[in-house]
C-alpha cells in the first residue's frame, strides 16, 4: 500500500509517465479520474492526500470530501476552475505553474496576428477548395508601423511585446498594474488606437466579457482581435454581431466558451475568424515542464516542504 494517494482529475496528453515518475519517488499512488463530473470527483477524493487538476472544475464539494487533502495543484496558469477561497479556509495551499508556456502563448498570439494580417488562413482555405484568386478578399497592410494593443501585461503580454517590437509594431498597453516602460492607456483609448488587440488578462468577475458590444464598437473596422487567454473575456455573440456589421476585420481565437464550441455557428464559421483548439500553450518542452513542476509541487508539499507558486500563501500565514 502506497504512503500517499494523489487524485488527477483530468489531463490532455497521451500518458502519465512523468507524473508517475515524480510521485513514485515519495511512494505516492496516482488515482486517475475516468469522468470529470463533480459526483465522480467527490467520490474519488474521499481518501486522497492531494489533487492535481488540468481543466476539470474542482469546487468546494470535491475538496470538502477529502479530509486529508494537503494541496491542490493546477496543471496550468489560470485558477478559475478551483475554489481557491474554500481551499484557503481549509488552510490548503493552491499552486499553479504561471510561467511554463510564456514563450509558446506569445508565439501563438503573434502567429494568429500574422495569419490574419496576411490573409494566410483565408487563402489557404480558398486554394484548397480550388479557388486561386488574389483579389478574393481585402489586400493586407504592412505590419511594420501598425499598433498592437495588449490587454494584460504579465509574463505573456511582455513576451508578445518583445516579439511584436522586433517586427516593427508599436506596442501600447492596458493593464491592472500600469507598466513604466510601455505606453499605458485606458481600455477605450487602447481599443480606438489599435490595429491589433491581443488579450492576456486573467478571467475574473470583473473581466468576464471584458470585450463586449460596446468595446468592439470602439475598434477600427480594419482591426483584428486576438484571444489566447480565456474564452470568457470575450462576448462571442457580440463578436459575431460585430463581424456581421463589419465593425472589425477579423479575429484569432484560441480559447472559447464553451470548449469545444459549436463550430457551425458564428463567429466560429466566419471566414475572417481563425479558430485553434486551445493549443497556444502546447509545445513538447512546455508540456513536459508543466507536468513535472505540478507533480513536484505535490511531492514537495506531501513531504513537508513549501512548494513553488503557492497562490494563497499570504492568506495561509
Amino acid at each position: 500500500m502506497s504512503k500517499f494517494k494523489v487524485l488527477l482529475t483530468d489531463y490532455a496528453w497521451g500518458d502519465l509517465a512523468i507524473e508517475r515518475e515524480v510521485l513514485s519517488q515519495i511512494d505516492a499512488e496516482l488515482v486517475v479520474a475516468e469522468q470529470h463530473d463533480e459526483e465522480t470527483l467527490t467520490s474519488l477524493a474521499v481518501d486522497v492526500d492531494a489533487i492535481i487538476t488540468c481543466w476539470a472544475t474542482v469546487p468546494a464539494a470535491v475538496i470538502e470530501a477529502s479530509p486529508n487533502c494537503r494541496i491542490v495543484s493546477r496543471l496550468g496558469i489560470g485558477l478559475d476552475n478551483i475554489d481557491v477561497e474554500y481551499c484557503t479556509k481549509r488552510a490548503i495551499p493552491v499552486t499553479n505553474v504561471p510561467d511554463y508556456c510564456v514563450q509558446e502563448v506569445a508565439e501563438h498570439a503573434l502567429a494568429l496576428m500574422l495569419a490574419l494580417a496576411r490573409n494566410v488562413a483565408f487563402f489557404h482555405h480558398e486554394t484548397k477548395e480550388g479557388r486561386y484568386d488574389l483579389q478574393a478578399t481585402r489586400p493586407p497592410r504592412r505590419l511594420q508601423g501598425q499598433t498592437l494593443g495588449i490587454i494584460g501585461f504579465g509574463h505573456i503580454g511582455r513576451g508578445l511585446a518583445r516579439l511584436a517590437e522586433a517586427i516593427g509594431l508599436k506596442v501600447i498597453v492596458h493593464s491592472r498594474t500600469p507598466p513604466s516602460d510601455v505606453e499605458h492607456l485606458d481600455l477605450s483609448t487602447l481599443l480606438e488606437k489599435s490595429d491589433f488587440v491581443s488579450l492576456h488578462a486573467s478571467l475574473t468577475e470583473q473581466t468576464h466579457h471584458l470585450i463586449g458590444i460596446n468595446e468592439l464598437a470602439l475598434m477600427k473596422p480594419t482591426a483584428f482581435l486576438i484571444n489566447t487567454a480565456r474564452g470568457g473575456l470575450v462576448d462571442h455573440a457580440a463578436l459575431a454581431m460585430a463581424l456581421e456589421q463589419n465593425q472589425l476585420a477579423g479575429a484569432g481565437l484560441d480559447v472559447q466558451t464553451p470548449e469545444p464550441p459549436d463550430l457551425t455557428q458564428p463567429p466560429y464559421n466566419d471566414p475572417r475568424v481563425i479558430v485553434t483548439p486551445h493549443t497556444a500553450f502546447v509545445s513538447v518542452e512546455s508540456v513536459e515542464e508543466l507536468r513535472r513542476r505540478a507533480a513536484t509541487q505535490v511531492a514537495t508539499r506531501l513531504c513537508g516542504g513549501v512548494p513553488e507558486n503557492v497562490v494563497n500563501l499570504e492568506k495561509l500565514e
